[in-house]
């Protein structure tokens, strides 16, 4: 008994440490995210006409720091993927090692895939919409924080949910997943996506359908995915099978 309350304390202390040191990087992108976040601005309200209001001095404050913590955000995921990585690889195999391995960089360029779409593809299109609805009718005005509030909403939830199919394919590949479960489970799945996408946009039908479409396609795209990774796991376990009764035979 005592020896296994130390075994659990002993895997507490190490995800302890690597919760510490994931932080760590976090709070070191941020610090650096934020020397630029003023360039970083810029850039990102370069395409706007005028400048954004703002109703009080932590109005500032506030969106430099969203900017620069969706910049640390970004910077850590491989950080934290390795972390992760670090503290479940005694647990596997060292072909489950290594395979899990081969997925950070993937689980990054996913994250800035997704943000890219985010920003360059849907939030154009749906400010664009909104803001069509009030020519001749309103006066436009954007305070930055509600400005960067509409923009993160729209933008951050697709950085993680390009991340979909990477981790669909990685579950298949530890056998946690097939695509007969994601078949069947295809209903409720594309249900809960569609409550995602109205949750995560304006309350209006266009936007509404703009995100909802590409989160389906990433469904579908996960299950092909998963099922061209089962395909390979059969074929490799029933070589792996054949070579083993192969050589039983020539030992008997």
């Amino acid at each position: 008994m005592e020896k296994k309350e130390l075994h659990v304390a002993d895997h507490l202390e190490e995800l302890r440490r690597r919760i510490i040191m994931t932080l760590l990087s976090f709070a070191a992108f941020l610090i650096i995210s934020f020397i630029f976040v003023q360039d970083l601005y810029q850039w990102l309200v370069a395409d706007l006409d005028g400048k954004l209001a703002i109703l009080g001095p932590g109005d500032i404050l506030w969106v430099y720091m969203v900017i620069a913590a969706v910049c640390a955000i970004a910077a850590t995921i491989p950080i934290a993927a390795y972390q992760t990585w670090r503290f479940v690889a005694p647990a596997l195999k060292p072909e489950e090692s290594k395979v899990t391995l081969r997925f950070i960089p993937g689980l990054f360029l996913l994250f800035i895939a997704g943000i890219s779409f985010g920003y360059f593809v849907l939030f154009p299109m749906v400010l664009g919409f909104l803001t069509s609805l009030s020519d001749g009718q309103f006066e436009a005005m954007f305070t930055a924080e509600k400005y960067f509030r509409f923009m993160i909403n729209l933008t951050l939830p697709f950085g993680f949910l390009f991340e979909m199919p990477l981790v669909v394919m990685f579950l298949t590949r530890l056998g946690i997943l097939n695509p007969n479960r994601l078949a069947k489970a295809r209903k409720f799945s594309y249900f809960g996506l569609i409550v995602l996408s109205v949750l995560i946009t304006p309350p209006d039908l266009i936007s509404d359908i703009l995100v909802i479409v590409p989160l389906l396609v990433l469904y579908e795209v996960s299950v092909t995915l998963s099922r061209i990774v089962y395909r390979k796991k059969l074929k490799l376990e029933a070589a792996l099978g054949e070579s083993y009764s192969g050589a039983q035979s020539s030992n008997a």
